[in-house]
Order: structure tokens, then C-alpha cells, then sequence
């Protein structure tokens, strides 16, 4: 073969491997061209809020979104927030060497009285000194006003624990000449409670006198039916009640402007009376 004709040959060789390779290229971009198109509509659908998981993503975040306008409308309508009450502790208005707690749930008036006498009669507590005693229903501390209640007593405190307070302290004091019982409530003055008490004179004997001891009996009847009078104990008024001997049956004492003692014990009284004033003077 001629020399030019196996150079043309060559040449044409190259350009059609040439032309063919551009072929096959050209068809691998557009397939890859395609592919990128159908990758790039893929992803324009997902990311189309017309999709089915973007319409609910969508609809979850309306949902929390109109959850949270709701809770805030809610806690600003309602500013009171409600809480759990915290049950304050009681702290006696008189200093008290020791205490007692005594369980009266279930129990009637006269089972009250009983267990809170032995309570007394058992106390070991030492001379000049006093011991607080706690009537506790199902653990918790009992107030005036279900005291009176539970004992079924004819004492009316009035529903406003601001004239007359609700806590009251039940002890035993020992004054090395009697071991007795007190009782000892406050208000917010004397005008407050004093024509409770006058009112609860006729009944206080008959509400009271198992937790002081005294039964009914033939010896005993007249004292419920006795008059208080009025006497004075330690410079201050007092209303008492006297058996046939004289003696003092039971009594109430204004200790100050906000106290009431009750007792059946001059000497016990005035123990109480004393830790008053002492715990004013710290004050």
C-alpha cells in the first residue's frame, strides 16, 4: 500500500475513534445530566411543603405551636398558681421542758379526757418544770376549734382564727406543790374572747372536768350547776369556780391581753402566768 494512503487511513482511524469517544462521553453527560435532574426534583419534592412527611412535620409543629399559646393565655389568666399548703409547726406560746404526744383519733369525749388525765397522772416531769402535751389526730397537731369539737365541748371560737387563735396548748406543769393540768389559748385581745368565755361559763365545768379529774358523782353534782365569780390571780382578773370548801374547782385567768389560762391550781396558774411574761420579755 501506498505510503499516503496508510497515513489517510490512519488519520481517519483516529477521527472516527475520536468522534465515537465524543459520542459515548456526550451520552454519559446527559445520562449523568438526567440523573442529576431527577435527583434535583427528588429533593425539590421532599422539600415541598405539599409532601405527605412535610405536611405532617407541619402539622405536629401547628399543634405544638398552638399547645404553648394555650398553656401561656392559661398562666396569665390564672396567676394564682395553686400550691400545696405547707403545714406551719406549732410553737407553744410558753416555754415547755418537754412534750408529749397523744393520739385521739377514733376516741369519744370521754376516752379524750381519760387517756389526757393519765397522761398526768403519769407525767414524770420534774418540780418547776413543764411539760407540753400535743393531741395529735392521725399525726397531725389538733387546733382549738376540732378540740372543742372532738370533746363535743360548748366553747364557740367563731370561724376567724384572727379574734380568736387557733392553736392551743395542753400541759402539766409542777410546781413541787401540785402536778396539774393547764390549758392555754390566746386572741387577739381580751374583748375578743372574754364574752365567749362568760357565754361558756354554764358548760365549761361539764366540757372540762375529766381532763382536771373531777367525775360526777353525788359529791360533785352541785359543780355544774355552780356559778364562776370573779377573783384575781396574780394582779390579774380571773373568773373562778369554788367548791363547797372554798377551794378553787377550776378557773380561767386573763393572764395578759391575749392569754387565756385555764386551770384548777392557783400555783399552776401562776407558773404559767411567769413563763408568759418571760417569753415577752425575749421577744
Amino acid at each position: 500500500m501506498p505510503k499516503d494512503e496508510t497515513k489517510n487511513v490512519a488519520v481517519e482511524t483516529y477521527a472516527e475513534d475520536m468522534a465515537k469517544a465524543i459520542a459515548d462521553d456526550r451520552s454519559g453527560m446527559i445520562k449523568k445530566i438526567i440523573h442529576g435532574e431527577e435527583e434535583h426534583e427528588k429533593e425539590k419534592r421532599n422539600l415541598s411543603p405539599e409532601s405527605l412527611k412535610n405536611r405532617l412535620f407541619m402539622m405536629i409543629g401547628f399543634f405544638f405551636l398552638a399547645l404553648g399559646f394555650i398553656l401561656l393565655f392559661f398562666f396569665l389568666l390564672n396567676r394564682e398558681v395553686p400550691t400545696v399548703p405547707i403545714e406551719k409547726q406549732y410553737t407553744p406560746p410558753v416555754f415547755v421542758d418537754s412534750s408529749a404526744s397523744i393520739e385521739v383519733a377514733g376516741l369519744n369525749a370521754e376516752k379524750i379526757a381519760q387517756i389526757t388525765r393519765n397522761a398526768v397522772l403519769l407525767s414524770s416531769v420534774p418540780e418547776e418544770k413543764v411539760e407540753g402535751i400535743y393531741l395529735m389526730r392521725d399525726k397531725r397537731d389538733i387546733g382549738l376549734r376540732e378540740f372543742m369539737s372532738l370533746i363535743k365541748g360548748n366553747f364557740v371560737a367563731g370561724a376567724n382564727p384572727v379574734f380568736i387563735q387557733d392553736n392551743i396548748l395542753l400541759g402539766i406543769a409542777n410546781t413541787g406543790s401540785a402536778k396539774e393540768l393547764f390549758i392555754l389559748f390566746k386572741a387577739r385581745s381580751l374583748s375578743d374572747v372574754f364574752p365567749a368565755m362568760r357565754a361558756w361559763e354554764n358548760k365549761m365545768f361539764s366540757d372540762l372536768s375529766g381532763f382536771f379529774g373531777v367525775g360526777l358523782s353525788a359529791e360533785t353534782k352541785y359543780l355544774f350547776s355552780a356559778n364562776f365569780e370573779d377573783g384575781i390571780i396574780k394582779n390579774k382578773n380571773a373568773r373562778i369556780l369554788y367548791d363547797k370548801d372554798g377551794k378553787i374547782a377550776m378557773m380561767y385567768v386573763f393572764a395578759d391581753d391575749n392569754s387565756v389560762i385555764i386551770a384548777s391550781n392557783e400555783s399552776v396558774a401562776r407558773e404559767i402566768m411567769l413563763r408568759l411574761s418571760a417569753s415577752r420579755i425575749k421577744k
